[in-house]
């Protein structure tokens, strides 16, 4: 289908405007699509990564590791020594990609690796003190980026939204998601 002109120029969009052009052209095509949901998803979906982006390539890669191999390692830090599966619950990881982060990570001095007390089978990880040392130091610059991205809203509205995010967390479809992983 060949569409006019004026409705196929994407000369001027740039990375939030697209939302809006996105949405525009799919409910002209789509006109049972929920546009609000739409853009509530495109909106969210656009800031999470360049959020993640950022951080990656200001921080973490800088430090050595990558948004993954950061999250491993936060999950390590706080929850302390644990199995291999509770850090790919606790991250949003699946096992198998955490279990080949770790093969980095310990090459890297970051972690060990030990047979789990609880369950033979299974392997806890620990952070060397390297690991601790590193995590601790790249946190510290984390979370002032993190600053610099929320700066733009106030302490009230940075509380509505995290109410509002952990809402959306839980609901069915959130839910649903986390027992497929």
């Amino acid at each position: 289908m060949v569409m006019p002109e004026e409705t196929t120029d994407q000369s001027n969009l740039d990375f939030l405007s697209f939302v809006d052009f996105a949405v525009g052209k799919t409910v002209d095509e789509l006109p049972e699509v929920d546009p609000v949901s739409m853009r509530l998803v495109l909106a969210l979906h656009r800031v999470t990564s360049a959020l993640v982006y950022d951080l990656e390539s200001t921080v973490h890669r800088p430090s050595g590791w990558s948004w993954p191999g950061f999250r491993v390692l936060f999950v390590v830090w706080l929850a302390g020594p644990c199995e291999a599966k509770r850090v790919a619950s606790l991250s949003g990881m699946s096992r198998s990609a955490v279990s080949a982060l770790v093969n980095t990570l310990e090459r890297d001095g970051l972690v060990t690796r030990r047979p789990s007390a609880g369950d033979r089978r299974a392997v806890a990880l620990e952070l060397t003190e390297a690991g601790h040392d590193a995590i601790v130091s790249t946190y510290a610059a984390h979370n002032k980026r993190e600053q610099t991205w929320t700066e733009s809203l106030t302490p009230s509205e940075r509380l509505d939204l995290i109410g509002l995010l952990e809402k959306l967390a839980s609901g069915t479809a959130a839910r649903e998601a986390v027992k497929r992983n």
